[in-house]
This record gives structure tokens, C-alpha cells and sequence, in this order.
């Protein structure tokens, strides 16, 4: 019931409330007044009405209105029409009231009305505000009563500034009094004193304020004290006292209802005139000598100050101090820094001098001067007030350069390739070295060149002060094998060694001597480079040539004999050399185990060894034997030649000459005249050929291929011939693969069989003299093909030699596998028809079972009579 009533009379009180400010207000005369009026809570137009009244005791006189522009007394028109009175609408539910010189007859009551507009009269229409109008007590001035004066002052001066502020106003007001310094076209707040007590700093002095340089003091007779010390150009300008009344309103908040301002003083700020000059130009120093320098100061300062001095060096005249090195200062108190080579003095009052003793390479560079000013302050402090940097002065110091000479000779010189080379680099007629001077040296090669075109040099090594041997790319990897060395003979002579000079070595070389001086920091510096004459290293390059002679030393022989021949090697302009021999044999096409012609069989290398190349025959592993006879004759001999030898034999010869590091340079290659071996053929002559019975067969059967040899012209017993048999097949309906060695019968009766992959199986077995049989043991896809055999004969000579004849290879025969259609389901079927008939019969044993056992009832039936006639109920 309470909430209920609470609600209810919020309802009804709920209305349009018109505010004016809390009264009294006190104005003083001749200041303009403004007084707002808002209206709130209202219903109709967002943009309301305003109407003011005024009286002095019980009558109201209209004075201006928003809507009506007759509404305006008698009395008030001509101050309304000049627009000493006037309205100021700040938004739609608000208004000013702006009276302009307010006097003592304007001293009342102000009544601030609003039509309606709302659709029930609620809440309040109209707000009354007292204005009280005091008499002007405020009086501003400067010191002494001059309205302004000017000031002429230095850079770090100091200065104050006096203002006079009182008010006789009998009612309780408050001063606010702030100096202002205008610079350019507007006025700035340095510092203030608040009608609250309170000190308030314009922006840019808060650090100036805590330092101490700005201060504002009260004295006597209403005196307001403004205090600068280190004057600096930006306070140059006029200064001036503002200074306002504050009272505080009936809402206990504070009303500024007057200001007053009066300007001080002008003054001007004159900047500190330094110049700093060093009087010398640019400089040459000899090393080791003293560097000279001297820093003349001029300034108009005048009374007391102190110079401080820094002297800089900077490797480069655009760098910054920040980027400069500190040589030496001399503070305000005249203390120096402290230095061992340098020295700073005073000379007189604007004269600093600088020396610096035993200069080094490392002090050329830019010299310059910085000086900066200060004065004391009234606290016994130190102000800096200007500093200014002198123009850089180049200096260069000259390094005391050896006086030498530089002689490049050859003491070894190639005459073929692989001789050694040495050059010496020797250093003559050295004067005025000292004993902190080394010398270094660096080696250089410049190819010769045929045209005009100029050659690059190319580094070989150079040597730092610390005696750190650096490698060109030219060189670095044969220095690191030991093919060449450099090294110091003796304190002035430097060597260049190649072990083994190539061709690629021919050109001009020539050394650089350097001098290095050693510095004040135990650091070497290089002084001076002497470059020697070139010196050619060249030796006429001659084709090499090599002859080989094959020569035969028996000029007719047989099957069975021994083969010799012997090769003579001659050759010119090879340093030394050495040969290395290799026997070929140059074999008809016919020949199967050499498709390509030739057959490497025995070498001999430049050091004696014989290696056999391509000679496999393991009975015959001592049969062939290349020796060396002399230095440039070398015998080759075949023991019991067979027929399959017959061809071309030659001698590949290679000389080879000495080469870097102890090794063997290949030279030239030489190849001699054919040797023929020819055998007359007046034995039989054996045919092959390949037969099948059934060359289609079906998977899983048994293929028959026979190799079948046959013989012409003269007969022989078949203990005097035998054969080698291997069989071949080739994957593919044409011959346009590899062929696959299956299985091989040498004349020994061994068999041997290639690894198969399948699950079929060979067999290879001799059936009689002249044929040969191989099985393919439960054939499969793979087995398909044309198979071939190549059948090598060996017949037995009257002296009861084997001779082996060329290898035959017999025409291919193409065997196919097929698969049995009718064999490849049988089993399938009987098996799916057994399984068949099986579940049948487990489905009928189910069944009866069910029914016998399971699903039996008993069903009662009425008995019926034997009679003849049926009964009725069977109907």
C-alpha cells in the first residue's frame, strides 16, 4: 500500500520545472551579467519559450521575451533595442539573460517565465533569482605606479617583476592573480595564484617551477612578486597582471564577477654572442712528430663567467658529437681531464692550446673544438647560457715510410712439365727501417695471353703482419697437398716453390713487398707496398708422339701351338717415361662370349704388374704371359692356341711420364699394327638346331625341347668331340628382349641352372652324342617363349689337344602354354556341388528333427463308430 501510494504521488508531482541559478547573485557595476533560465519535464514543442520579468519590490516590468516582440515594458525598450539586454538561446530548453554594463538600478529580483505547452498544468512555470549589484573596489597596477617599463637583458640573467592588486568591496571576495608573457599575437599563463590559495603553472614550466627559476611571492601592500632567473630568448616578450574577483555563490561555488589586467614590463632578451675558432687550417703531421692545435674563444659576455672547453676527433667531418670521440676537457673550474700522449693548456683568457705528442697514422682525421659558457646564479649555482662547436680542422699524418727496394729472380726453372720452380723475393737496398717496421710479402700470377687482351691478376698468398699466410683460390688447394710452398729463406729473401709445374703454371709472376708499422696500441698498420719486376716462367710445350710395332714371331703355326709376338715402342718428347702394355684380341661376330668384337686379355702397367682382363678361361688360366724384354720391348705369348682364338691381336700401349708428388701422368696413347691368327678348317663342321614334339602344351604338362647337333665332312668318334650346351629363352613373341640363360651342360657333364622365380622346374641331361634334351617340369604362363641353345664343340687334336670350336646358336623355336579350361574347373565344380548336396541334406535332418521332436501335439478326436454309412458331421 505504501509503494502503491509512493508511486502515485510521484505521478501527480511529476510536472515542468523551471530553474534559474540559486540567488543571491552578486554582480559588480558596469560588468555584464548573464543569467541562464532551463526548463525541464515538459510536453509539447522540444523548443521552448522564455519570458523575463523584473522588479524591484512588488511590481514585475517585462523586459524581453523569445516569442513575443511587443513584449517588452516601456522602460526596457531602448536598452533591448541597442542590445544591452538581450536573450542567448544555448540550446531548446534553455536561454540567457545578457545584461551589458549592469548599474545599481538593475539591482532586483529576475522572474523567469514559460508558456504552456503541456497537455495538464503541472509542476512550476516561472523561477525567481535575486541580483545584487556592488559597487567596482578592484584596482590593478604595476610597481611603483608606472603603468609599463622595458628591460634589456642577457642570456641567464635574472629579473622580477612587481604587481599591486587590492579591492575595497564590502562584500567577501577573493583574488586571482596570474602572470602572462605574450609572445607573438596571444597571451600565455606562466604562473598563478588562485582565489583558492592555490599556485597554478602554465603548460612549459612545471620543470622551470621546480627548479626553482620561476616563482611567485607575496609582499606588502598587496604586492604580487614574479621571479625568472636564467633568462633565456623565449622569455623575451611583454608581461603583464591579470588579475580577477571571485565571491562565492549561495550553492557554495565560486562566481568570477570581475577582471582586470595591467601590463608590466617589455622585456627583451639579448643572446649570448660566442664564437669559437681553431686558428689553424688543415694539417700534415709526420709520424711521430707533435700536433699543434689551438681554440680561440670570443664572446660579449661581460661581469663574471667561466669558459669550459672540449676538444673532439672524429674520423669523419659530418659525424655528430654523439659520434665523436672526447680527446680532453677543461671544466669551468680549469680542471683537465686526464691523458698520457695529450695535453690541454690555458694560455690566456680566450686561448686554449692542444698538443698531442708521438702522432700516429691512426690520428689523422677531423679535429674540433666545443666551448660553452656559464655564469652564477643568486643561489651560488652554475648556469650555462650558450655553447657553440668550431668548424672541423682536417688533419693527416704521413707515415714515415721505409726507403726499399724489391728484386724478383728465378733460381729453378722448368724445362718439360712436372720440373720443379722457385722464385726468391728478395728485399734491397732497405734504408731508415726502424726496428717497429716488418716486411711481408704477396704473390701474384698473371697468365700470358697471345692477343692484346689484358690478363687478371690472380693471388697466389699473402702474408699478414702476425706472419698469417692467406691462400688465394688459384693456389689454396695444391699449398694444402704440399705441391707448393711458400716460405722465408732469410730476414730479407721470400721463396715461392712449385713441386711439380703443370702447363697451366706457364705465365709471369712477380711479389709485393709490404711494410708494416707497429702502432702506439701494439697494432700493425701497413705503410708502404713495392711491387718487383715479373719473371716469366714458359718452356716450349712439343706434341707427344708414340710408335707401336707388333711383330710375329713365328710365321706359321697350328691348333695347339704356342702364339708369340712382340711390341716396340718408340716415342718422343716425353720426359722419362714409362709403358703400360694391354694385348687385345679383335674375335669374328660369330663368336658369343664377345658380342662387341673385342676382348681385353692381359695388361702390363707402367710398373710391371700383369693383370688378366677378360680372360676367363679357367683351364687355360696360365696360357697367356705378357712380359717386358726391354724398356720399350714387351713379348706376349699364347700357350695351345685353340681355333676359337683365331682374330686380330694388337698392342695398346700408353707412355706415361712423372707426375706431381710421385705419381704416373698418363701421356699419349699408341696402338699398334694388327697380328692375325687363322687356323686352316679341314676338320667336320657341326650344325644345331632346336625340335619339339608338342611346342603348345597346357599348364601344369611337361615340355620336351631337344638340341640336336648334326655333322659334315669328316667324321670323328665320339670320344674325340664334345660339347658345351646352354639354353636360352627369350620372354616375347619377337626377339626384341634379353635372352635368359635357363640352364648349361659343359663337355664335363656338369649342369648348372639359373634361379627361377616360378614353381615350374628344368632338367638338362645328354640323351645321346649329338643330342640334348631339357624339360620344363610343370610349365606355367612365364615358360612362354622362343628358346634357342648355343652349343660350343671341342674336338681333339692327332696330338690329343682339345680344341674348341666357334660357338653355333641354333634357329629359336616358340613354345606356348595354354590353359586347360575343362581341368581348371573340375575341382571347383565337384567341390560346389558336393557342398551343395551337403547343406541339402543338413537342411532335411533339420526339418525332420523340428517337426518329430519339437512342434509335436496331442489332439484329442471323438470316436467314431464302424458303421457303413458316414457320419454327418463329415459333411
Amino acid at each position: 500500500v505504501f509503494s502503491l501510494s509512493l508511486f502515485s504521488c510521484l505521478a501527480f508531482c511529476r510536472g515542468r520545472v523551471v530553474r534559474v541559478p540559486k540567488g543571491p547573485l552578486i554582480r559588480v557595476v558596469d560588468t555584464e551579467v548573464v543569467i541562464p533560465c532551463s526548463v525541464s519535464d515538459y510536453d509539447g514543442p522540444s523548443e521552448q519559450n522564455f519570458d523575463w520579468e523584473f522588479s524591484r519590490e512588488t511590481d514585475f516590468m517585462r523586459i524581453v521575451s523569445t516569442w513575443d516582440s511587443t513584449f517588452t515594458s516601456e522602460e526596457y525598450q531602448k536598452r533591448v533595442g541597442h542590445g544591452d539586454i538581450k536573450l542567448r538561446r544555448s540550446s531548446n530548453d534553455a536561454v540567457e539573460l545578457v545584461i551589458r554594463n549592469i548599474q545599481p538600478t538593475d539591482q532586483g529580483r529576475y522572474k523567469c517565465s514559460t508558456p504552456s505547452t503541456d497537455a495538464t498544468v503541472q509542476g512550476n512555470y516561472d523561477a525567481e533569482v535575486q541580483v545584487k549589484v556592488i559597487s567596482d573596489g578592484l584596482s590593478v597596477s604595476g610597481s611603483k605606479a608606472r603603468s609599463s617599463m622595458s628591460l634589456r637583458l642577457s642570456e641567464g640573467d635574472s629579473f622580477k617583476l612587481r604587481c599591486s592588486a587590492i579591492t575595497t568591496s564590502l562584500e567577501h571576495t577573493h583574488l586571482h592573480v596570474t602572470w602572462q608573457i605574450k609572445s607573438g599575437s596571444t597571451w600565455r599563463d606562466i604562473l598563478s595564484l588562485t582565489h583558492e590559495g592555490k599556485f597554478q603553472l602554465g603548460p612549459g614550466y612545471e620543470e622551470r617551477y621546480h627548479n626553482g627559476d620561476i616563482r611567485l611571492d607575496t609582499g606588502a601592500n598587496d604586492t604580487y612578486r614574479l621571479s625568472v632567473s636564467q633568462a633565456s630568448s623565449v622569455d623575451g616578450g611583454a608581461y603583464r597582471c591579470l588579475v580577477s574577483e571571485w565571491v562565492r555563490g549561495a550553492d557554495s561555488s565560486w562566481q568570477k564577477i570581475q577582471e582586470k589586467s595591467v601590463e608590466i614590463a617589455s622585456v627583451a632578451i639579448q643572446r649570448t654572442a660566442l664564437d669559437v675558432v681553431i686558428s689553424t687550417s688543415n694539417v700534415s703531421v709526420t709520424e711521430r712528430d707533435s700536433l699543434d692545435l689551438t681554440c680561440n674563444i670570443t664572446t660579449d659576455r661581460s661581469g663574471i663567467f667561466q669558459a669550459e672547453v672540449m676538444w673532439y676527433f672524429s674520423a669523419s667531418p659530418d659525424d655528430t658529437l654523439s659520434d665523436a670521440q672526447v680527446l680532453l676537457s677543461m671544466d669551468r673550474d680549469s680542471v683537465v681531464s686526464d691523458s698520457t700522449l695529450i695535453s690541454l693548456s690555458h694560455v690566456d683568457r680566450n686561448c686554449y692550446h692542444l698538443l698531442v705528442r708521438d702522432v700516429d697514422l691512426e690520428d689523422s682525421g677531423y679535429y674540433f673544438c666545443q666551448a660553452a659558457v656559464w655564469v652564477p646564479l643568486h643561489n651560488g649555482s652554475w648556469h650555462k647560457v650558450v655553447e657553440r662547436t668550431s668548424a672541423p680542422v682536417s688533419v693527416v699524418v704521413t707515415a714515415l715510410e721505409p726507403d726499399y727496394e724489391v728484386f724478383l729472380n728465378a733460381s729453378k726453372t722448368p724445362k718439360f712439365s712436372d720440373d720443379p720452380t722457385e722464385l726468391n723475393c728478395r728485399i734491397t737496398n732497405a734504408q731508415d727501417t726502424e726496428a717497429n717496421i716488418c716486411f711481408t710479402v704477396s704473390w701474384y700470377y698473371r697468365q700470358r695471353l697471345r692477343s692484346d687482351d689484358v690478363a687478371t691478376e690472380e693471388l697466389l698468398a699473402t702474408m699478414d703482419a702476425d706472419w698469417t699466410l692467406l691462400l688465394g683460390d688459384r693456389s689454396r688447394e695444391r699449398t694444402q697437398n704440399g705441391e707448393i710452398i711458400f716460405s722465408k729463406k732469410a730476414v730479407d729473401t721470400f721463396s715461392l716453390r712449385i713441386q711439380w709445374t703443370s702447363e697451366s703454371d706457364r705465365g709471369d709472376y712477380f711479389c709485393v713487398i709490404s711494410a708494416w708499422s707497429r702502432h702506439r696500441n701494439n697494432s700493425w698498420v701497413k705503410s708502404k707496398d713495392v711491387t718487383s719486376a715479373s719473371v716469366s716462367i714458359f718452356w716450349a710445350i712439343q706434341d707427344y708422339t708414340l710408335t707401336v710395332e707388333a711383330v710375329k714371331l713365328k710365321p706359321f703355326f697350328v691348333a695347339g701351338h704356342t702364339f708369340e709376338m712382340t711390341c716396340k715402342v718408340s716415342s718422343k718428347n716425353i720426359k722419362t717415361p714409362r709403358y703400360s702394355v694391354l694385348i687385345t684380341a679383335e674375335k669374328p661376330l660369330t663368336d658369343q662370349s664377345n658380342p662387341n668384337g673385342t676382348t681385353r686379355i692381359i695388361s702390363l702397367n707402367q710398373d710391371s704388374v700383369v693383370r688378366l682382363e677378360d680372360w676367363t678361361d679357367q683351364t687355360r688360366v696360365d696360357g697367356v704371359v705378357l712380359e717386358k724384354v726391354q724398356e720399350n720391348e714387351f713379348r706376349y705369348r699364347m700357350y695351345q692356341t685353340q681355333i676359337s682364338d683365331a682374330g686380330l691381336y694388337r698392342c695398346v700401349v700408353t707412355a706415361w711420364s712423372p707426375g706431381g708428388g710421385g705419381m704416373w701422368r698418363e701421356a699419349v696413347n699408341g696402338l699398334s699394327n694388327p697380328i692375325q691368327i687363322d687356323f686352316q678348317m679341314s676338320g667336320p663342321v657341326f650344325n644345331v638346331s632346336v625340335h619339339s614334339d608338342n611346342p603348345t602344351i597346357y599348364q601344369g604338362e611337361l615340355a620336351d625341347l631337344l638340341c640336336i647337333v648334326t655333322m659334315e665332312g669328316m667324321a670323328l668318334e665320339p670320344d674325340d668331340m664334345s660339347f658345351d650346351v646352354s639354353w636360352f629363352a627369350v620372354r616375347s613373341f619377337a626377339l626384341d628382349r634379353e635372352p635368359v640363360l635357363l640352364a648349361s651342360l659343359d663337355r664335363r657333364g656338369i649342369v648348372m641352372q639359373s634361379r627361377r622365380n616360378g614353381s615350374s622346374d628344368l632338367s638338362l641331361e645328354r640323351i645321346s652324342p649329338l643330342e640334348f634334351r631339357l624339360r620344363v617340369h610343370g610349365c606355367e604362363d612365364h615358360d612362354f617363349g622362343n628358346h634357342y641353345c648355343v652349343v660350343t664343340p671341342w674336338v681333339r687334336s692327332a696330338t690329343g689337344v682339345w680344341q674348341r670350336e666357334p660357338d653355333i646358336k641354333a634357329k629359336p623355336i616358340f613354345l606356348s602354354v595354354k590353359m586347360d579350361v575343362l581341368n581348371a574347373f573340375k575341382y571347383p565344380l565337384l567341390i560346389g556341388i558336393g557342398l551343395a548336396t551337403v547343406i541339402g541334406l543338413l537342411s532335411c535332418l533339420i526339418g525332420y528333427c523340428s517337426s518329430r521332436w519339437c512342434c509335436k501335439k496331442e489332439v484329442q478326436e471323438t470316436r467314431r463308430e464302424r458303421r457303413r454309412l458316414m457320419s454327418m458331421e463329415m459333411d
